[in-house]
């Protein structure tokens, strides 16, 4: 699979990362299968979360690969922190504990990279520093990165903490793109206009802060899929139309559409269905054309002024 640096550090990864979120509705044989054919396919980067199944789908996870010192080697694991039940915690004891748990259940001396969860407004970017440093002198964090954060929220943490933001993990599909219609609808009075990220995607390409696309198939907040669903006609027929042309999948289509934008992109699949995850990674392959691009964002109901 064809790689990118991630943000401005020196580390390879492929184009396509691997969502682990829903690898506990899987049983032992389907998980090894799974883990399996993604390592086949070149997709090596592993995504988790602490909260994803109350930490059991990094222990599957684990048991699923077979976790070993070679295997490790062969392998790029992130996870995140920073969500707790009613609330969300950035605080140094938090961070410190959250990152222990993780390396436990993945069976694992040191993440590739962490990730702050969602946005905690109590932040005392002190105290995130003062966890980054010791986590990173220890070894067990190589590199650090965000999750659902602004410009000014990133900018807040990096006036303490002097680690490379090298990440941001944000929503963003053809139908949730409002990253990028606020940028064609420059002082327009119209609801795609709307800035509700601070101008996220031109602040992480400015910095080198690669964006991991979360839901890449997803409508509204977790409404649904938009592939194959009647809901979106024009987007489905257009999508098909270019699927043909390359003989791929819609699922391929809807993905290299993310990898087409010259942001480098990494999206992050959450399929754990062998052959739609290996239809993920073959947009690796896919180079759509500007044209292209445009028509399906467009079919999206996109309005370009």
């Amino acid at each position: 699979m064809r790689t990118i640096k991630l943000g401005n550090s020196t580390l390879e990864v492929p184009v396509v990362a691997v969502g682990c979120m829903r690898i506990n509705s899987l049983d032992k044989t389907e998980a090894e299968q799974f883990v399996q054919t993604a390592l086949e396919v070149g997709a090596n980067f592993f995504d988790h979360a602490d909260i994803y199944g109350g930490g059991a789908c990094e222990e599957i996870f684990a048991d699923a690969i077979h976790m070993n010192d070679d295997i490790r080697e062969k392998i790029i694991l992130q996870s995140k922190c920073g969500i707790r039940k009613g609330m969300f915690d950035f605080s140094k004891e938090h961070i410190l504990e959250s990152v222990d748990g993780i390396l436990n259940r993945l069976r694992t001396d040191y993440l590739d990279i962490l990730l702050l969860h969602r946005p905690d407004t109590l932040v005392e970017p002190e105290e995130v520093a003062e966890a980054f440093d010791l986590l990173e002198r220890s070894g067990k964090v190589r590199h650090f990165g965000v999750s659902n954060q602004t410009p000014m929220q990133i900018q807040l943490l990096k006036k303490s903490v002097k680690q490379p933001i090298v990440a941001n993990q944000l929503q963003l599909s053809i139908t949730n793109a409002n990253m990028i219609s606020n940028g064609f609808n420059v002082n327009m009075e119209n609801d795609s206009a709307v800035n509700r990220d601070g101008n996220v995607l031109d602040y992480c390409r400015l910095n080198d802060i690669t964006i991991q696309p979360w839901s890449p198939f997803q409508y509204g907040f977790f409404e649904g899929v938009f592939l194959g669903n009647d809901k979106f006609p024009e987007l489905n027929k257009k999508i098909d139309e270019i699927a043909d042309k390359y003989e791929v999948s819609n699922t391929t289509i809807a993905i290299a559409w993310l990898l087409r934008h010259p942001a480098h992109m990494q999206p992050v699949t959450g399929t754990m269905n062998i052959n739609r995850l290996k239809d993920c990674c073959k947009a690796s392959d896919v180079h759509l054309t500007r044209q292209e691009w445009y028509e399906i964002f467009r079919a999206a109901g996109n309005v370009l002024p």
